[in-house]
């Protein structure tokens, strides 16, 4: 999956700095699952950078990790500042218990080996940190409206498995193809129990009402939920 980020990494850069994205939207709603800034974060999946570029303005010290070089390269000019590395999320270069705090903000439906990248999590976490994790919510993935409206009926296609995910998002001016997997919501909570978290809370946020507003397909996020969001403890 590296190597597909790697192809179309500049066109992810342009996208995710636009307006079009849904992180402008909802990453209130993911920040309120973050602890406070701490000794060390890490971001894991961190592309060109933006959540790494806002947990700094909340005060964290963030190292910075992705598969995709040029997304890397991005994020340090865009941040001098801060510490980015090319790194494989499922063999992290840090040693055991070196972070106070992970995130993963809608990066490990992208990571082929996410049980992996879910036990380095726990693997370079102190005891008592947590891990806060954004994902396409699964029953998003799972069907389809038809029609393609904010009143169409939500038709179920596929939930259960591992499905492969290969869509392209147009927006004026910009096109993005987005490649990934789709899991369901036992894949997640089973990783991180398996890992060893403690799942302690799990949110489904609402789209906020100026998008809504300002695209008529974007109704349909008041009735089906775009993003799942957890924080998970590793305990002592």
């Amino acid at each position: 999956m590296s190597t597909l980020w790697e192809e179309r990494a500049e066109a992810w850069i342009a996208w995710a700095r636009s307006t079009n994205d849904s992180y402008w939207s909802y990453r209130d709603s993911f920040f309120q699952l973050v602890p406070a800034a701490g000794d060390r974060t890490i971001e894991i999946g961190c592309g060109e950078g933006r959540v790494a570029r806002d947990l700094a303005v909340r005060g964290h010290s963030v190292v910075g990790v992705d598969a995709a070089p040029t997304l890397i390269e991005a994020a340090a000019t865009a941040d001098p500042a801060g510490e980015y590395l090319v790194a494989d999320a499922a063999a992290l270069p840090f040693e055991d218990a070196s972070f106070d705090l992970a995130v993963a903000y809608n990066s490990l439906m992208d990571i082929d080996d996410m049980d992996g990248a879910v036990r380095e999590a726990w693997r370079v976490l102190r005891t008592g940190s947590r891990f806060s994790v954004c994902v396409t919510h699964p029953v998003n993935d799972a069907g389809h409206f038809e029609p393609d409206t904010g009143d169409g009926a939500f038709f179920v296609d596929l939930y259960r498995g591992r499905r492969r995910y290969d869509e392209v998002w147009e927006r004026p001016g910009v096109s993005m193809r987005s490649v990934g997997w789709c899991y369901p919501l036992e894949s997640y909570t089973r990783g991180l129990g398996d890992a060893g978290f403690l799942i302690e809370a799990i949110r489904e946020p609402s789209a906020p009402a100026e998008r809504v507003a300002a695209r008529s397909k974007a109704l349909r996020r008041l009735r089906i939920p775009n993003f799942l969001m957890l924080r998970a403890l590793k305990p002592a």
